[in-house]
Order: C-alpha cells, then sequence, then structure tokens
C-alpha cells in the first residue's frame, strides 16, 4: 500500500515507489524507496543491507523506474564516495528505516563511516 500511496504522490517529498525487474522471474516488481538528494544527485539506500530484493535485482540488471506522480526511467549504479554522509542524510528523511541501523542519526560522521559496508548506496541517473 505504501508503495501506491507514494507513487501517487501521497507521503513525504522524498518518497517514491521504485519498480524493477526481478532478476530471477522477470517480472515486475515495486518498492516504497526514499530519494536521498546530496550534492546536486540523487541516492537510494538499501536499508536491509544486501538482504534487500531491490539491491539484489539492481546488481543483475541497474535499470529501474521511478514513480512520484509520474513515471521516470533511470538507471541505478552502485555508489562507494561519500556513503557516510548519504547514509545520515537517509537516516533524517527515513524516519522508517531508523530501526534498521545501529547508530541514531544524529551520530558523528565517524560512526557512520564504520556500517557503510552494511548498506548499498546506489546512484540515480536518467536512463541511457
Amino acid at each position: 500500500m505504501l508503495g501506491i500511496a507514494f507513487a501517487s504522490g501521497i507521503g513525504p517529498s522524498q518518497a517514491a515507489t521504485l519498480v524493477v525487474r526481478g532478476r530471477k522471474t522477470g517480472r515486475e516488481i515495486s518498492f516504497p524507496i526514499v530519494i536521498v538528494a546530496y550534492e546536486g544527485d540523487r541516492y537510494l539506500v538499501g536499508m536491509l543491507g544486501d538482504k534487500t530484493n531491490w539491491v539484489r535485482n539492481m546488481r543483475a540488471d541497474n535499470r529501474a523506474v521511478l514513480v512520484r506522480r509520474k513515471r521516470e526511467n533511470v538507471s541505478l549504479e552502485e555508489f562507494f564516495g561519500k556513503r557516510a554522509a548519504i547514509l545520515r542524510r537517509y537516516l533524517e528523511l527515513a524516519a522508517g528505516a531508523r530501526p534498521f541501523f545501529p547508530i541514531d542519526r544524529r551520530a558523528p560522521l565517524g560512526d557512520f563511516e564504520r556500517i557503510v559496508d552494511e548498506y548499498p548506496v546506489f546512484r540515480v541517473s536518467p536512463a541511457s
């Protein structure tokens, strides 16, 4: 239900629905997601780490659709720079993700540096 609400524009302004193709089934699968704007780019964070299905699907095929009032074809690339700052910003925006992180959203950046390898970050780009 959250994905439908987010796609229609109901919810936080950073909320959207991510539509990906299943790596095994090939079927479209939708996930509610929070888009993190940071230094002029947009990012998505796998709040459950490598266990997140959309993360596994993106590693198999980086094409997806973001839906927030309209559909946007995008490409997601796993991102390894400035992840600590992006994770901290993510926790500021995504209250529902906070229980899945071992640190507080107000923790020093150094604390986030210690957990960056546990939470995949993907940069959003227009589909080519």
